[in-house]
């Protein structure tokens, strides 16, 4: 299984707009995150995860052309923003692309892509995509031969999905993983977890301690910190003061499992 990291950082990405912090200024290609997106590749299957506003750099960056699925953490902009990008891929797919998530994050697709789901567009002037609830799941899915187990986290007060595929799994914009889903990612190869900054603690998102401590709980045989803001501090700076078997992820890596 490859996994390509599309996007590392927060919903406003680095730099931010106007800002002069340091790490915004940096002329490091590791401190340039887009908003935070895998894309995994199985069997020559590409499944997306979140699909954020700068999905259409990050797949021509990538240079990929292809999509047999995306899943939906939630319903925030920067993680369902690029969703009308996807149309070139239905013209070369020729068919829909499914998307899943939970019932709430698919009924605000709905409000805010209405034109996609329009009885009355016409065939390929805007994003194809069929959709699947996920609330109903207790164990896994199967899409393209592959199981995926939906877990249960939460993002501040909301619910929120994290996925398992395999001995892999991906969480972000957490800040409270339920015992009964550490449980489920237990004898992890690979877990990628968010973090947001050092300090002060977030109400919606893990901070570097926080993070750590959930690793250690978990004991991943590897783990990878995304959704990363530039107040954590500068790339190379921070991995050094890593354990080791936990890496800063960046834009454009890409790993095998």
């Amino acid at each position: 299984m490859k996994i390509t990291f599309l996007g590392t950082g927060t919903s406003q990405g680095i730099p931010i707009i106007g800002s002069k912090h340091p790490v915004c200024l940096s002329k490091n290609a590791k401190d340039k995150r887009l908003r935070s997106s895998i894309l995994i590749e199985k069997n020559k299957k590409y499944f997306l995860i979140d699909c954020g506003p700068d999905f259409r750099y990050q797949m021509l960056r990538s240079n990929h052309e292809k999509l047999n699925a995306i899943f939906i953490t939630h319903e925030h902009q920067d993680h369902i923003g690029g969703l009308d990008d996807i149309r070139p891929l239905n013209l070369i797919m020729k068919k829909p692309i499914p998307v899943y998530g939970l019932r709430r994050v698919l009924e605000s697709l709905k409000k805010r892509f209405d034109y996609i789901f329009s009885s009355e567009k016409k065939k390929f002037t805007t994003s194809n995509i069929s959709i699947h609830e996920l609330d109903n799941y207790q164990d896994f899915f199967i899409v393209e031969y592959l199981k995926i187990f939906p877990l249960s986290i939460w993002h501040g007060k909301l619910p929120i999905l994290g996925f398992r595929i395999e001995d892999f799994a991906y969480i972000t914009d957490a800040s409270c993983i339920p015992i009964q889903t550490i449980k489920q990612l237990k004898g992890l190869d690979v877990l990628v977890l968010n973090i947001l900054r050092k300090v002060p603690q977030h109400t919606s998102h893990f901070t570097l301690s926080e993070s750590l401590k959930i690793i250690q709980k978990i004991s991943p045989k590897k783990a990878y910190l995304t959704h990363i803001s530039h107040f954590l501090g500068f790339h190379e700076e921070i991995q050094k003061k890593l354990p080791k078997n936990v890496y800063l992820s960046y834009d454009g890596l890409i790993i095998f499992i």
